[in-house]
C-alpha cells in the first residue's frame, strides 16, 4: 500500500502564535503531525505541501480597498458584489471585474469575501513552512525520499483556498485554473493522509475540490487532530466533512496511526 501525505498551508503566518493570521491550535497540531513523520517515515512515500503565498496587493488584503472616506476595511470585514457595485467599498483593481467575481462566489456556493490581515506575504517569513515541520521533513527526506511544494495564491485577482484550483478560475490565468497535475499524482497512492491549516477554510475547501472524484476521496484518512478552525468559523464547513465521511473517507487521530 502506497501512502502520501497531503499537507495544507502549515506555513508560520498560520502556525506560530506570532503569526499574522494565527489559527488557534495550530502549533500543536504541527508538532502531532510532525511526530508521525517522524515515527512512520517507512510508511509515509511521498509528502505534497501546499503553501498559501500572497501579493500585498492582493484582492483579500485591506490596502485593496477603500471606502468613500479612503479607509480601508479591517480585517475579517465580508464584502458583497452589490457594496461595490453602490461604490460603498472601491476596489484597487478593475470595478466590472471586481463585482462580476464577488458575484460569482455567491452563485457558485463559494464562501463570502473576506478579507484578511496581510499573510504568507511572497517571499517572506510568514511565508515559510513552519520550522517544527520542516525538520520532520528533513528527516524524513534523509531516508532518500522527495517532498513537493505546491504553490497557490500568487494571481491577485482571486482567492485561493484550495488545493486545486482558486475560489474563481480567471480566464486566461493558468495558474487559477484546476491543478490537474496533482490530482493525478495523487490517484497515485493507494492511501491519502490529509492534514494542514486551517480546517474551516484551506483544508475544508481542498476536501471539496476533491468531491468530483470519488474514488480520492475513497483513498483518503483525515488526521482530525492535524488542523485547527479559524476563530468563530468552527461551524463553517460542517457539511464538507460530512459530506466526504459519506463517501468514504476516514476521520482518525495522528495518535491511532501511530500504533498501527
Amino acid at each position: 500500500m502506497k501512502t502520501v501525505l497531503l499537507i495544507v498551508d502549515m506555513q508560520n503566518d498560520f502556525c506560530l502564535p506570532s503569526g499574522s493570521l494565527y489559527v488557534p491550535g495550530a502549533e500543536k497540531d504541527v508538532e502531532r503531525l510532525s511526530r508521525l513523520i517522524k515515527k512512520k517515515t517507512t510508511v509515509i512515500d511521498k509528502i505534497i505541501l501546499t503553501a498559501d503565498e500572497h501579493h500585498v496587493m492582493d484582492i483579500a488584503h485591506p490596502s485593496y480597498w477603500r471606502n468613500k472616506q479612503g479607509m480601508h476595511p479591517a480585517p475579517f470585514t465580508t464584502i458583497s458584489w452589490w457594496e461595490v457595485l453602490s461604490g460603498e467599498w472601491i476596489p484597487f483593481g478593475d470595478k466590472d471585474k471586481v463585482v462580476d467575481y464577488l458575484r460569482r462566489l455567491i452563485e457558485q456556493g463559494e464562501y463570502k469575501h473576506t478579507i484578511w490581515p496581510e499573510h504568507c506575504l511572497y517571499g517572506s517569513e510568514g511565508a515559510a513552512i513552519t520550522p517544527v515541520l520542516m525538520e520532520a521533513l528533513t528527516c524524513w527526506a534523509r531516508e532518500g525520499k522527495y517532498y513537493e511544494v505546491v504553490e497557490k495564491g500568487l494571481n491577485p485577482s482571486t482567492e485561493f483556498f484550495g488545493a486545486f484550483r482558486a475560489n474563481i478560475p480567471l480566464a486566461g490565468a493558468v495558474d487559477t485554473e484546476f491543478n490537474v497535475k496533482l490530482k493525478d499524482e495523487l490517484e497515485m497512492y493507494d492511501v491519502i493522509w490529509l492534514a494542514g491549516e486551517a480546517k474551516s477554510h484551506c483544508v475544508a475547501n481542498t476536501l471539496k475540490q476533491m468531491f468530483d472524484y470519488p474514488e480520492i476521496i475513497r483513498r483518503l484518512v483525515i488526521l482530525e487532530d492535524c488542523m485547527s478552525n479559524i476563530s468563530g468559523c468552527e461551524d463553517l464547513a460542517i457539511s464538507i466533512y460530512e459530506k466526504a465521511a459519506c463517501m468514504g473517507a476516514r476521520f482518525v487521530t495522528s495518535e491511532s496511526l501511530l500504533y498501527s
